[in-house]
């Protein structure tokens, strides 16, 4: 479907995930990629770039400029950030600041403290926000800047964001915002308001986005696949690292296939559909990035796909014509490939045929022996594979578990079972082969889930005889309930000091339903007017109380605040909330919060000293390098000698304080992401509007440093 256009080798190294392009001049397409060193290079084969400020040529003839960052890159993109949209602007990204360029008039367009850190940046329009945001993802945080360096948006997340995308989610002619953090979730904010959340089983790296709500997706696994609003169409795992991922028509049919380069070298183009492969080519190193942009300036956008090693190639879709005889070649290589595996399959089977037929014509004048039955893999016609789930809460020293119990309905014997589950198993697969010595008509897998997600469970066994030589393949599906790993209490257990309080218009009989159908019970609750039961967490969270009264309210007894926001949110979805307040009363969490602040002030007032102390060393260092030199060139060599030592002395004075600094942020930063992960919690334990007022109401009463209103809002909601 693609064909090469063009080669480049541009002699610089590129970071991963660090590659975009952008019209610096509104019309001709740069090439821009983070090299080592702190350095951004733009790569401008149209026009010569001008030198001076940040920008530094790298010799006279060449079509590469360098930028100075002066610190490590972690993000970059590019876009217009003025209303016109005319010329596109440059955005870096480093641990501590975020910097916006102006690449043709050479100038900082804004330069800006990121405490947070930024870790993606994606460039746009958001919502009904009127002005064009750079929006960096950091710790925890979302900020987005206009072209002034204003603070326009600004809303916390559940964890590190890893990747940021802007797409019209659900059809509204606005772009939302699709946010891949560290703790396996993809989050879509309508502004400030979160619409869509959805699980997966690995950090989200890498997010395209696609049309009509559709949008990519690539994991830390080496998953990729894709999302049409909140449902998966297809994902697919390879043992690579998925690099970058985007969208590009690559057969001129309207609807865009996701492109995907890969940490092996190979690049491959997939339906959006099905996710089955239409184009693929390999590279030597590792893909660093790929972008789409008409860089030969002839009207046809190219797909530009980036090395590690600074190869850059450039294809378009193949003419019509080469493409109707690409497909040709395609359909007949598919046709034989398909041919070539089902005679291989039918070989197979003939095999096994004939082994049955040959131990037939080799049967005893009384008939097939039990023996020669069980060789042959025959069972009884009515044998069944039957499942079920149990919450073990750990015994003989083994972990609390849920426990998968597999058996048939007769004495025949389970050979092996595979099950494939997301997120449960390293590899998404799990086998338990017996030994001969303890092979049963029953198995037992424990099954611990690392979080609180539903979760279907393939399973495939081999059943037969202890004699069988041949076994048969039984496959069915079973779902693990969400909260799986807790057990119901049969003793009454003593409360725990937290809990959330919230009123429902909903009968008791319809959260029993809620009740039976996401924890695993030996029987299901029966629908009483008032329902008080406990339940005892297997990851060691402690006791969780539920107590619903005949008017509606709910009050949800347990220390983990995550747990309680989990539970709120499953709930309204069950019930098709839409709006949810509550009152909440967290006092340990509110009390590490205190501490976690306190903190954070203290390491901000660190931060100052040392910074006022660095820039007090850096004056005594000139004062000191011109006393050194005027001495050299007097011919004191004593006091040149002895100006030279004190410098010495002042340089190790100021590495040992910048190590000091270093540490000081890592510090603040660890605060900080406490901070805003405790600022989600109190968000989670509402639905709806009453979430988002939430957060905003927390992020205003950090802004003004009134921490009592910051209690308040956790607990009540509202200032």
């Amino acid at each position: 479907m693609l064909v090469p256009i063009f080669t480049l080798r541009l002699n610089n190294k590129i970071n991963p995930r660090m590659v975009t392009i952008g019209k610096y001049d509104g019309e001709h397409p740069n090439l821009t990629a983070a090299t080592m060193a702190g350095k951004v290079f733009i790569h401008n084969p149209h026009s010569r770039s001008t030198s001076g400020g940040r920008s530094m040529e790298i010799n006279i003839n060449s079509d590469i400029s360098m930028l100075n960052i002066n610190q490590k890159v972690s993000s970059l993109a590019s876009g217009a950030l003025d209303a016109i949209g005319v010329h596109d602007h440059l955005v870096v990204g480093t641990p501590t600041n975020i910097l916006a360029y102006d690449v043709q008039n050479n100038t900082d367009l804004f330069y800006k403290d990121a405490p947070d850190g930024v870790n993606d940046i994606v460039i746009g329009k958001l919502g009904s926000i009127e002005a064009p945001l750079a929006i960096a993802g950091g710790n925890c945080a979302l900020q987005g800047y206009d072209i002034d360096g204003n603070d326009l948006f600004w809303t916390v997340t559940g964890d590190n964001v890893c990747s940021l995308a802007l797409t019209d989610f659900n059809d509204d002619g606005n772009d939302e915002l699709i946010v891949g953090s560290e703790d396996y979730d993809i989050r879509v904010f309508q502004e400030d308001e979160i619409i869509a959340e959805m699980t997966e089983t690995e950090a989200i790296t890498g997010l395209c986005p696609m049309k009509h709500g559709k949008f990519g997706y690539a994991l830390a696994n080496g998953t990729v696949g894709v999302y049409d609003k909140s449902s998966r169409f297809w994902r697919i795992k390879s043992k690579n690292q998925a690099v970058s991922i985007i969208s590009f028509d690559l057969n001129n049919d309207g609807v865009a296939e996701m492109i995907t380069g890969w940490s092996n070298g190979k690049v491959d183009a997939r339906n959006d559909r099905t996710g089955e492969v239409v184009f693929k080519d390999n590279f030597p190193a590792s893909l660093a990035g790929i972008v789409t942009g008409d860089y030969r300036m002839d009207g046809n956008i190219e797909l530009i796909c980036c090395s590690v090693e600074g190869e850059v190639r450039g294809y378009l879709p193949a003419s019509k014509e080469v493409q109707s005889n690409m497909m040709d070649v395609n359909i007949e290589q598919e046709a034989i490939r398909d041919l070539s595996q089902r005679k291989q399959h039918l070989m197979l089977e003939l095999k096994n045929y004939e082994a049955n037929t040959q131990a037939a014509r080799e049967e005893r004048p009384s008939g097939l022996g039990d023996l020669d039955k069980a060789q042959m893999g025959i069972i009884p016609a009515g044998t069944q594979l039957q499942t079920t789930l149990a919450v073990n809460p750990g015994i003989d020293g083994k972990p609390p578990h849920v426990e998968l119990n597999v058996s048939t309905t007769n004495d025949t014997i389970i050979k092996s079972v595979l099950i494939f589950a997301e997120g449960i198993f390293e590899g998404e697969s799990h086998v338990v082969h017996p030994s001969m010595a303890n092979l049963s008509q029953c198995i037992k897998v424990p099954i611990i889930p690392p979080k609180d997600i539903p979760v279907d469970l393939h399973i495939k066994a081999l059943v037969g005889h202890k004699a069988s030589t041949q076994f048969h393949v039984f496959e069915l599906s079973r779902q693990l309930p969400r909260f799986s790993m807790y057990m119901m209490c049969r003793v009454k257990q003593d409360e725990p000091q937290s809990s959330v309080t919230l009123t429902i218009n909903e009968r008791t009989q319809r959260f029993v339903m809620f009740l039976n159908q996401n924890f695993l019970l030996e029987s299901d609750l029966p629908s009483e007017n008032v329902l008080d039961v406990q339940f005892m967490s297997l990851r060691g969270a402690g006791v969780l109380g539920l107590k619903m009264e005949q008017n509606g309210q709910l009050t949800i007894k347990t220390d983990d605040m995550d747990f309680a926001g989990d539970l709120i949110q499953a709930l309204a979805v069950f019930l098709g909330l839409e709006d949810l307040q509550s009152t909440a009363d967290f006092p340990m969490h509110m009390e590490d919060l205190k501490n976690v602040l306190m903190k954070v002030d203290e390491f901000h007032a660190v931060r100052q000293k040392l910074t006022a102390e660095m820039a007090d060393h850096s004056n005594l260092i000139r004062s000191l390098v011109v006393r050194a030199e005027d001495a050299r060139l007097m011919g004191d060599m004593r006091n040149m000698r002895k100006g030279y030592m004190e410098l010495f002395d002042l340089n190790k004075d100021l590495v040992n304080g910048y190590k000091i600094r270093c540490n000081n942020h890592t510090e603040l930063l660890n605060c900080l992401k406490l901070v805003n992960q405790t600022i989600q919690k109190a968000g989670q334990l509402r639905v709806g509007k009453h979430k988002t007022q939430v957060i905003t109401a927390c992020r205003q009463a950090i802004k003004t440093n009134n921490i009592n209103s910051l209690f308040k809002i956790i607990k009540t909601g509202s200032s």
